[in-house]
Order: C-alpha cells, then structure tokens, then sequence
C-alpha cells in the first residue's frame, strides 16, 4: 500500500497527458462536444480541458515524484484539493443533470481515494 499514492498520481498523469491530446476524452462524458457522437470539441472547451491536463499532469507527476513524508503529503493533497473543486464545478456547471452526478461523482470518488492514500504517504 505504500506506492499507492504514486499509482494514483501516475494514474492521473497519463489519463492528463490523454485528455491534452486528445480533448474529447473528457468532454464527451461531460456533455460538451458538438457533435452527437462525441468526437468533436469546439477550441475554448479545448483549451480549457488541456489547462485541466497540465494543471493535473503537473500535480500528478508530484505525487509519483515527491519523497515521502510531507512533500508526499503535499503533492496528494493538491491532488484532492484539485479532485474536490472539480466535483463541485462539474457538479454545478453542467448542463444535463445525469452528467453533472456521473463526473461529479467520478471527482469526488478520485478525491477520496487519494485523500485515503495519503495516509501511506510517508
């Protein structure tokens, strides 16, 4: 259990870098693409979704990378911190309910599976 908290931040790095190559991966579940089966995805939702990625390939390269203890602690923190605010905002923000649970929900799962794994942060 002790490399738990580096599976879950190299987990989140490779889903990131996936979403910033290729944006619908993200958006398709969330309901904003443009086309009805998913594969196109207008350039601001674009961008955003790879801000998203970076932001998320950053905190998860932290946690694969950290030292143990409190950098460790910190770096999966930031990855909770970031989990929570996207469970929130997906939660409120999107436009078909159904969807608005299902990623709220994925965010808000993610979020506590890595709080949890804080405690084999060292």
């Amino acid at each position: 259990m002790r490399t738990l908290p580096r599976l879950l931040g190299a987990a989140t790095a490779l889903y990131s870098i996936a979403i910033m190559i290729k944006p619908a991966l993200l958006a398709r579940p969330c309901g904003l693409t443009t086309t009805p089966g998913g594969a196109e995805v207008t350039m601001p939702v674009a961008v955003l979704i790879r801000a998203i990625g970076a932001r998320d390939v950053a905190i998860g390269t932290a946690m694969v990378c950290a030292p143990r203890g409190s950098a460790l602690r910190a770096a999966t923190a930031a990855r909770v911190a970031a989990d929570a605010a996207d469970a929130v905002v997906f939660g409120v923000q999107l436009a078909e309910p159904d969807r608005r649970m299902k990623i709220a929900g994925f965010a808000a799962g993610w979020a506590l599976l890595c709080a949890l794994s804080s405690r084999w942060a060292g």
